[in-house]
């Protein structure tokens, strides 16, 4: 069972000469590239211009990092508005000094509201069709960057897993502890791995990709059940919360789940005037 039982401590990143390139913000460049290559092959099928493919880009990058450091910070970090209120908006600390820090802290909710918000905007500008047009062929790079995401969160032992109490696990001796977690971040990681790949064969090798909104509702629910059940082994990320019988992202994970449901199965796109 050796090969079940991990020590990791691995470098933040890579020193550079007035900063350290992190892992884990390698991570979001890669998800960005990553989507924006999908995109490209989604748009080429839909006969989109690679003008509008650019525009999504920016609103996309623009929407979801700021969504996701912002609901970092109200939902999990509120005290940071008074204590260092510029670092919420910017990759450094102004706490005794500057500090470089990356956008450290990022909820995945508040990034999904943002999407959401940020491809409204992209289509009423830029796109001018119907929102759940974007919306339901986005989720499909939306989900395979969450791979990376939650991959670069494990290189940075953070979000982790609750205790195993046995050999099988992972050893965060970065975090200064002896004694194996659940790898929850590779457990969402994988199963977001299969949430892609479903969304992939829905849209080419089915035709729900013609019944508006059907897409984006099976994403909907897809990731966040995942989430929802991934986080019965993850330690709570506010102490104070820890005895919550759900924890605050499987709180905010039910209201998502419920729209996927309506969308998917209740959802009746209103018929065009002639």
């Amino acid at each position: 069972m050796h090969f079940l039982h991990i020590d990791w401590n691995p470098s933040k990143g890579i020193d550079l000469s007035f900063f350290t390139l992190h892992y884990y913000s390698m991570m979001w460049i890669v998800a960005f590239i990553l989507g924006f290559y999908i995109m490209k092959r989604i748009y080429k099928n839909e006969n989109e211009s690679n003008e509008s493919l650019d525009s999504l880009f920016i609103y996309s990058v623009v929407g979801i990092m700021l969504g996701a450091r912002l609901g970092h910070v109200i939902f999990y970090q509120p005290e940071l508005f008074k204590e260092d209120f510029f670092s919420v908006f910017l990759p450094f600390s102004f706490k005794g000094g500057i500090h470089f820090t990356g956008f450290q802290g990022l909820a995945s909710h508040g990034a999904a509201m943002a999407m959401i918000v940020s491809m409204y905007l992209y289509n009423k500008k830029v796109l001018k069709k119907s929102v759940l047009w974007i919306l339901d062929r986005v989720v499909i790079p939306v989900a395979s960057g969450a791979v990376f995401v939650r991959f670069g969160n494990f290189i940075n032992s953070e979000i982790i897993g609750k205790p195993t109490n046995s050999d099988y696990g992972v050893v965060f001796t970065k975090l200064g502890e002896d004694f194996p977690r659940h790898p929850a971040q590779l457990y969402e990681a994988i199963c977001y791995v299969f949430v892609f790949l479903i969304l992939f064969y829905f849209y080419w090798k089915t035709k729900k990709s013609e019944q508006e909104g059907f897409l984006f509702g099976l994403f909907l629910v897809l990731l966040w059940t995942v989430r929802f059940f991934v986080e019965f082994v993850k330690e709570a990320q506010v102490e104070e919360r820890a005895t919550w019988a759900l924890n605050t992202g499987q709180w905010l994970s039910i209201p998502f789940i419920l729209i996927g449901l309506y969308f998917m199965f209740v959802y009746k796109p209103k018929s065009k005037l002639s």
